[in-house]
């Protein structure tokens, strides 16, 4: 008999009523206020920068990370999350503005935060374990291509009034135009992303972002350079804070919205999820996904409602406040107070920012949200996978993001099928007689516990490790509150694994890692061991070895001890 459901008021539940009812310390809210510091120092420039490649101004970034950006920390089911407007929105928010105007871009922003909400009360968080790996990669490589894309205009100072939204226009522009590139805009733009990657490798504590923008800002204003900036092209930012207001809504405009509206709430709930499931990783935390998806929508619903742009948990900004020593929520809200404070005090010198500049710190942006050596690791993955991550990754560049994730899912899911069939065909023809397991993975039975030495666990991994269950690996290690020294997954009878099968091998070998465990492989099939083997996991830190079967495993981990 499975265990009763947790009733919905408990998934919902904010993790911030739930850190602050165990106590807070002044400690903690010490904490807290640095690293909020922290983060909002990172997300000035940044909030600025992607409002302007989204199409907009540069006040639009910085208001949806005020008041998203707190809703956010203070409803949502993550201890550590911090939203606001990221990278992954700017193809499907410059598109909406071109063809239905900044109105259109609002109605979306509020359908999309309607339809979170839905999802976060109808329960469908952990859907997010359908999501294949080469799919996510593929259409997040092919954002950050179009984010160079629409940073080249301002990268070369080109005179061009306004940029198609389409891949292929907009570089028949770039080059009939090229001529005219502006060295001052390219200079500024190439020495920002210099200094930035510059300071991020030698001194990562600093804030290299902020550090790149300003001084940009002195060599341009110093310099008298012949290059926009925010005042020259958006004037002087508002410095008062956003103002709530019921926008008009065209509804008979709904249905030719509602495409895009899915893709940001798709995108939304992808990103904050996987950015909340990372935060766990470092934290030893685990969050509330239904609770995660209503506060994004709760979010959008208030971005849409002072005209800002979509939001989402951002997983640099959520790494930097993790690692700025983040204890509870807090830390996120005080990060938006931070935020207003910085708009209202420094609103008249924001002006003086070139747009080279920025430019510059969104190729940063862009190359850290590519994954290059994923998407390298993922090329040498079973052919099957790399076609869904190619296909997914060419159609976001050139076509269309909804029409790359549709497409790439249902070839995930073809995929699928077809291997699935392969197998039952192999074990129907060898009458294979084994053990009934019914779960993916179980504790070995009572008598091999018992051969187990001191501070040894193993568990069996029965059946295909695929994208749809490789997540299950994630509650085994959760069964163990005093982490083993040494962990061994049998694995004799898992037929055949995928590349997120292999990522969630490879996650769950850092984890042990990180907790000072250690783990051993054994019993592979031909399959998932030249699998392993092309895409590195046996070359793993953290990895003590892959023996042939369980006896010698055993022997491995005694001697490891």
């Amino acid at each position: 008999m499975s265990p009763a459901q947790p009733p919905l008021w408990h998934l919902l539940l904010p993790k911030s009523v739930t850190t602050l009812r165990r106590g807070y310390s002044l400690q903690s809210l010490g904490q807290d206020a640095m690293a909020g510091l922290t983060v909002a120092v990172v997300a000035l420039p940044l909030a600025m920068a992607l409002a302007i490649a989204s199409g907009t101004t540069p006040d639009k970034g910085l208001h949806t990370a005020i008041v998203a950006g707190f809703l956010i920390s203070a409803l949502g089911g993550s201890r550590v999350q911090i939203g606001g407007p990221t990278a992954a929105f700017i193809p499907v928010v410059f598109g909406v503005i071109e063809r239905f105007g900044y109105g259109g871009l609002v109605l979306c922003t509020l359908l999309a935060g309607l339809i979170l909400i839905l999802a976060g009360l109808l329960r469908l968080g952990t859907l997010i374990k359908y999501m294949p790996q080469p799919v996510i990669t593929g259409f997040t490589a092919g954002i950050a291509v179009s984010i160079f894309s629409s940073q080249v205009k301002d990268l070369l100072g080109l005179p061009i009034d306004k940029l198609p939204g389409e891949f292929l226009p907009r570089w028949q522009l770039y080059a009939e135009h090229v001529g005219a590139t502006n060295l001052w805009a390219l200079g500024l733009g190439l020495g920002t992303l210099l200094l930035v990657v510059g300071l991020r490798r030698w001194r990562p504590g600093l804030p290299t972002l902020l550090i790149g923008v300003v001084a940009a800002s002195l060599v341009c204003t110093l310099g008298e350079a012949p290059v926009a900036t925010i005042g020259s092209t958006f004037g002087n930012l508002p410095s008062a804070l956003p103002q709530f207001a019921i926008p008009h809504i065209p509804f008979e405009r709904t249905a030719e919205l509602l495409p895009a509206s899915l893709t940001i709430a798709f995108l939304a709930g992808v990103e904050s999820l996987l950015s909340a499931v990372v935060a766990d990783g470092m934290t030893g935390g685990r969050h509330r996904s239904n609770a995660e998806l209503v506060a994004q929508g709760v979010a959008n619903t208030a971005s849409a409602l002072i005209a800002g742009l979509p939001a989402t948990g951002a997983l640099a900004r959520t790494a930097t406040n993790v690692r700025a020593g983040a204890r509870t929520p807090v830390a996120g809200m005080l990060h938006a107070v931070f935020l207003l404070g910085f708009m209202l005090l420094a609103a008249p010198l924001m002006r003086y920012v070139p747009l080279p500049a920025l430019a510059g710190v969104l190729l940063f942006v862009a190359w850290n949200m590519s994954e290059v050596h994923r998407f390298r690791q993922l090329l040498r993955a079973p052919p099957g996978d790399s076609a869904v991550l190619l296909v997914t990754f060419l159609l976001t560049v050139v076509f269309d993001l909804t029409v790359a994730i549709e497409v790439g899912v249902v070839m995930a899911a073809f995929l699928f099928m077809h291997r699935m069939t392969g197998v039952v065909a192999l074990e129907s023809a060898h009458q294979i007689v084994d053990e009934d397991i019914d779960d993916l993975s179980r504790p070995a039975s009572e008598n091999q516990q018992a051969r187990l030495p001191q501070g040894v666990a193993a568990f069996r991994i029965a059946g295909p490790l695929f994208f749809a269950v490789a997540n299950r690996l994630d509650d085994v290690l959760n069964q163990y509150p005093d982490p083993p020294a040494v962990f061994i997954l049998r694995m004799r009878n898992v037929p055949l694994i995928d590349a997120s099968g292999v990522q969630a091998i490879e996650a769950f070998i850092l984890r042990c890692q990180r907790r000072g465990t250690a783990v051993l492989l054994c019993g592979l099939q031909r399959q998932p061991r030249t699998i392993l083997s092309q895409m590195g996991i046996d070359r793993q830190p953290g990895l003590l070895g892959i023996e042939a079967d369980f006896d010698a495993a055993l022997a491995r981990a005694e001697s490891a001890r």
